[in-house]
């Protein structure tokens, strides 16, 4: 398939998935309190340009590209973007969304995001609970990349990691994910190094990907003993020179044995620009093959990619991949929540916070799926779902937290006998219409910018 067209499906799928299932939660809560429901577009707002009713209900596709909608008869706020009604039935009252109670409105309008934080939750659930959860290596170095920022710091293979950034006994992936978000930032760092403490402190190297700053430890983990099998053998490398085919299985160097590939590149950064004897497995037999490395830069390489293992994965019940999901989702926010924090403090700019709007979520999509394929498109479409059902919340006219403000002021205005006017619900719509159509136009000049 080419590579346009599975982006373009990928795309569909994630957005497609994401919207209506926020879509279906409004849907499915009125449904069941007996509310009648106009039309259900599963694309598009405004004008209907395609469809097929079933009941009272038009399931229909709609002119402009931006979403998709569930309208209630009687609820008339957002009808401009939602299209007119196209009957003059008489509906009965007790099916009218604006004559039901407001704790009924309220469950309506939470019913969305509700639905996009269950999905969200059940990807993980499901993945871990049926393929198991990722086995998480030790908080021990195993690889110091030179002229790194764990190099400079003074890391050493085999230090354990006992505390990071205030963080006691910390996980590998909370020390890569807090160093991520703190490009240039010092951080405290205590390890355990030949049966002693040691305190220091580190600076993530910063580095722009895809239009945000992030912070790189030069550091990676020691992951036992695992097979090292050439997957890639760079054209002009020292290792095509010698004779290294894809597919070689590396057991020896300098006659010692291979313990992983991050074993091998440290036994390659020793030997500098000497040779390396090399004891490879190929169809069966054992071949000897001498390499030397080049130096690139300051680092000696000898060119070839290697394919390290698909990631262990540790059997989970169905309590522990319920955990592993809340706690992924509840990572995913405490790190946004720490990257908005950077961003109103000053310590982070506007440019580089990663803010995406359509552009950016396009190629955020097609990197995902070009890069780990189908499988990878569920856990995009986990985070997309997570952030949509938690903007939505937010007290922004036109958003269901929105909405669900308006009932709130309404209810306290009725204790003292007034009410909003459809005139002025409808003014406060537009003010929320002009609010997200001003970060739509804000996020797309973001995205822009980036490609240039």
């Amino acid at each position: 398939m080419p590579d346009i067209v599975l982006v373009i499906l990928a795309v569909v799928f994630v957005l497609g998935v994401a919207i209506n299932i926020h879509e279906f939660g409004h849907y499915i809560v009125a449904k069941l309190l007996g509310m009648r429901v106009e039309a259900y577009s599963f694309f598009g707002l405004g004008p209907r340009i395609w469809g097929f009713k079933v009941g009272h209900t038009d399931y229909r596709i709609s002119a402009i590209p931006l979403g998709a909608y569930v309208k209630l008869y009687g609820d008339e706020e957002t009808a401009p973007l939602e299209g007119k009604a196209d009957t003059q039935e008489k509906v009965p009252d007790s099916e009218l969304y604006e004559l039901r109670p407001r704790w009924q409105k309220f469950l309506v309008m939470v019913g969305g995001p509700f639905m996009n934080i269950v999905l969200a939750l059940a990807i993980p659930f499901f993945g871990v609970w049926f393929y198991g959860a990722p086995a998480m290596p030790a908080p021990i170095v195993g690889l110091v990349s030179p002229g790194g920022a764990a190099e400079q710091a003074g890391f050493k293979p085999g230090d354990r990691i006992v505390a990071f950034d205030g963080i006691e006994n910390p996980t590998w992936d909370r020390i890569e994910k807090d160093a991520l978000i703190s490009p240039d930032k010092t951080l405290s760092v205590s390890v355990i190094r030949e049966g002693k403490k040691v305190d220091f402190t580190v600076t993530p190297k910063k580095e722009v990907r895809n239009g945000s700053s992030i912070g790189l430890l030069g550091l990676a983990p020691e992951l036992g003993a695992e097979p090292v099998v050439a997957n890639l053998i760079e054209s002009g490398s020292a290792a095509e020179t010698a004779g290294l085919k894809k597919g070689d299985k590396i057991l020896a160097a300098n006659g010692q044995a291979v313990k992983n590939s991050q074993d091998l590149i440290n036994k390659i950064r020793a030997a500098k620009e000497t040779p390396i004897n090399l004891v490879v497995e190929r169809a069966g037999s054992n071949v000897d093959i001498v390499v030397t490395p080049k130096m690139q830069g300051d680092v000696p390489r000898i060119g070839v990619g290697f394919n390290i293992g698909s990631m262990e994965r540790d059997p989970a019940t169905i309590g522990q991949a319920a955990s592993y999901a809340v706690n992924a989702n509840l990572d995913i926010l405490r790190l946004t929540g720490r990257v908005f924090g950077q961003l109103f403090s000053g310590e982070r700019s506007v440019q580089d916070a990663g803010l995406a709007g359509p552009v950016g979520i396009v190629q955020l999509i097609s990197q995902v799926v070009l890069g780990a394929g189908i499988a990878g498109l569920f856990s995009i479409l986990a985070v997309i779902s997570l952030n949509l059902g938690v903007f939505n919340l937010l007290p922004i006219p036109m958003l269901d937290g929105g909405q669900i403000m308006v009932l709130g002021i309404e209810k306290v205005m009725s204790w003292f006998g007034k009410t909003l006017s459809m005139a002025v619900r409808e003014k406060i719509q537009m003010v929320g219409l002009v609010a997200i159509l001003g970060l739509m136009a804000f996020t797309l000049f973001l995205d822009i910018s980036r490609l240039f």
